[in-house]
């Protein structure tokens, strides 16, 4: 069982920054693909970004060039850095990872809003 933690939301100008953290209580090289979602309210869940174990990077077309998705080897935590923030940003962000074993975890989620 790994148990995710976020932190970070809040509300923010429309422009600003915000930089998510997903603090996992297992060592992050049990983990092949860490992410991050998204979901709006009356809409589904979205990918925004994920990242994996050998290093590569993905991102949904809406936020590329703005958000960047990180590892912390040392600290287990995952970061979701977001630049220059649009009210459609607006969401419940999730972090998620998949285990080497295949195992799927989600976070509680934390609240972003972007005001214009």
């Amino acid at each position: 069982q790994v148990h995710l933690v976020e932190s970070g939301g809040g509300l923010v100008q429309a422009g600003g920054s915000l930089r998510l953290s997903c603090a996992a209580s297992t060592s992050i090289f049990s983990i092949s693909t860490t992410g991050w979602h998204r979901q709006a309210p009356g809409k589904q869940r979205e990918l925004v970004a994920t990242s994996t174990s050998d290093g590569s990077s993905n991102y949904a077309d809406s936020v590329k060039g703005r958000f960047t998705i990180s590892r912390d080897n040392a600290e287990n935590t995952v970061y979701l850095q977001m630049n220059s923030l649009k009210p459609e940003d607006t969401a419940v962000y999730y972090c998620n990872v998949v285990t080497f074993l295949g195992h799927n975890y989600w976070g509680q989620g934390t609240q972003v809003t972007v005001s214009s």
